[in-house]
């Protein structure tokens, strides 16, 4: 019965703002952000450390402060504030996000992360202690855990279409074993007419290749072949 009105005490005593529950708060916020940023920081991600742990006190100060509000002032809005702290760490994401050459995106992990770890912070500073606790290990599992399963998805191929221009058909099987031996995948090949002369030999070529593979390191090596005289990548 005592431990059972100390747990009583303690859980009322930190759902309230004074400055027991907010000292908890605050570095409940810095643990969660902190292990969240570090395992994002040991990766050499453009949020690391510092950038999580402050993204997750500024949500939690945020939900305070509304709580503060509320107790102080009468029936306030509390979600009001919160709600723009979630559309605001756009901005935040938004900068770590980088469409690269070969059209793949990077930095989206890192943006969602913000965004989530801001979550947490909002569920801090409102006293819903478990569920913050439960979110941060969850995203913890995630990143880890998860990243041999995101990687398995990653292994499906990207696509290319190649117009490819010889001098003589004979070059064409050549090309062909060239594509084979570096191991892309040819979808589709269809002979056309040459546009530089009506002598040469042409293709049209659709590959799939890993996207561990660099679209340009692929076209170096292709452009290389014996016998051809122009290679172009056809954009659809």
């Amino acid at each position: 019965m005592f431990l059972s009105l100390n747990f009583t005490a303690i859980a009322e005593l930190l759902n309230e703002i004074n400055f027991i529950s907010l000292l908890f708060r605050v570095l409940l916020a810095m643990l969660s952000g902190g292990l969240i940023g570090f395992e994002r920081g040991i990766k050499n991600r453009p949020a690391g450390f510092r950038t999580y742990i402050i993204v997750c006190l500024g949500s939690t100060l945020v939900m305070c402060t509304s709580q503060y509000i509320h107790q102080t002032y009468g029936h306030v809005d509390l979600a009001r504030l919160g709600a723009q702290v979630i559309s605001g760490i756009g901005f935040l994401g938004a900068g770590t996000i980088i469409v690269r050459k070969d059209r793949t995106v990077k930095g989206l992990t890192t943006a969602a992360g913000l965004w989530a770890v801001a979550c947490i912070g909002l569920a801090i500073g409102i006293g819903f202690y478990s569920g913050a606790i439960v979110g941060t290990i969850a995203i913890l599992i995630t990143n880890t855990s998860l990243r041999n399963v995101d990687d398995k998805l990653l292994d499906r191929g990207y696509y290319v279409d190649y117009y490819a221009e010889f001098s003589d058909a004979l070059y064409i099987p050549k090309f062909i074993l060239l594509v084979t031996e570096n191991k892309y995948k040819i979808i589709n090949l269809s002979v056309v007419e040459g546009n530089s002369s009506e002598d040469n030999a042409a293709i049209m070529i659709s590959l799939e290749y890993s996207p561990r593979i660099s679209p340009e390191k692929m076209f170096e090596t292709l452009n290389k072949a014996n016998g051809l005289i122009k290679l172009e990548e056809i954009h659809t």
